[in-house]
């Protein structure tokens, strides 16, 4: 019995399990679209009338062509070139046919004419091109180095590939002119403070030449802005100098606070409310002293003020005309022991 038992209660917690896994949200996970890695680039381009390809030759290689590409696609036949090329993702393959562009092929398997095509790549994706550390001088005469860095993706393969011969590098040398150009309208504090806004300005530039060229520029960032050491010293001493003087002002103002505050503070405590108060503390801290006596004088006449005024004369009569002894009896005498 205690077996079954022990043989049941596995059972039992994987069937929990297998429910909580069961009731468990699932995440929906949707499959990549074609059209989500990549834009479609596939085009052909229309048939020509050029005599030069249509010719007696052209059609003798095209048809000889075929046939090869026809026996090179049986495996077992190495001796023919296989008319099959594969187009990785992202990139885009370029058919020419008797080196004239005859059509755009999205990535797959293509098949060309082995005599008379040719399959050219052209990478699609986001490139990231440093450009050189650049020498600019400012509008205020300072020379400072720059290191910046262009986002560009090709979004007209045929124009990137047929219309200019190396994109990268036009690319570097156009971001180097406009960089110079760009820096040179403005003062140095100017650049340092507006770095963003200069690298949007350079990238606008670039992107109204860039787009004949079948390139599109996501952006353009400048990385670094180098001085020379004497630069860096005087920059830092003003910067150094800005902050003693800031301090300063901080300083002053907090002085002036407070000379305010201790003014309000002496008007209070010169008031009569503030000598009473005062003057009964003291009497509370003489009270608490043993073996003393503290004798409490009644009335208006216990005041500070009162007795610099001259309240009691050299009789010791007050301002009622009853004696000073008088007014010792009415005193309260308190002994601590």
């Amino acid at each position: 019995m205690t077996d079954r038992k022990a043989n049941n209660a596995p059972a039992s917690y994987n069937g929990a399990q297998s429910s909580t896994r069961s009731e468990a949200p699932l995440v929906d996970v949707q499959p990549p679209r074609a059209e989500d890695l990549q834009p479609t680039y596939a085009k052909i381009v229309s048939a020509s009338d050029d005599k030069r390809e249509n010719n007696w030759y052209g059609a003798m290689i095209n048809g000889l062509g075929v046939i090869i590409g026809s026996m090179g696609a049986i495996p077992c036949c190495i001796c023919c070139p296989n008319p099959y090329k594969p187009v990785s993702q992202g990139n885009v393959g370029l058919v020419t046919k008797f080196g004239r562009f005859s059509r755009a092929e999205d990535p797959g398997l293509v098949r060309i004419n082995p005599l008379s095509e040719k399959l050219i790549m052209v990478d699609v994706k986001i490139q990231i091109c440093e450009v050189p550390q650049q020498v600019c001088m400012t509008k205020d005469n300072v020379t400072v180095h720059l290191t910046s860095v262009i986002y560009y993706h090709i979004v007209a393969p045929h124009k990137a590939a047929f219309g200019i011969s190396n994109v990268r590098q036009a690319l570097i040398e156009r971001t180097q002119t406009t960089l110079r150009h760009v820096v040179g309208a403005r003062v140095l504090q100017d650049v340092i403070e507006r770095r963003e806004e200069v690298a949007q300005s350079i990238s606008e530039i670039i992107e109204e030449v860039a787009t004949g060229w079948g390139v599109r520029v996501e952006s353009m960032l400048i990385k670094d802005i180098i001085f020379s050491r004497e630069l860096q010293d005087s920059l830092s001493m003003a910067a150094q100098s800005k902050r003693i003087g800031e301090s300063k002002i901080i300083a002053a103002r907090a002085e002036v606070e407070s000379a305010k505050l201790m003014r309000q503070a002496a008007d209070i405590l010169s008031s009569n409310a503030a000598m009473q108060i005062r003057y009964l503390e003291a009497m509370q801290q003489i009270a608490k002293t043993s073996g003393s006596k503290v004798i409490f004088l009644p009335g208006a006449t216990n005041s500070p003020a009162a007795l610099k005024a001259g309240v009691f004369d050299e009789t010791g009569a007050g301002p009622s005309g009853e004696g000073g002894l008088g007014e010792a009896y009415k005193a309260q005498i308190l002994e601590n022991m």
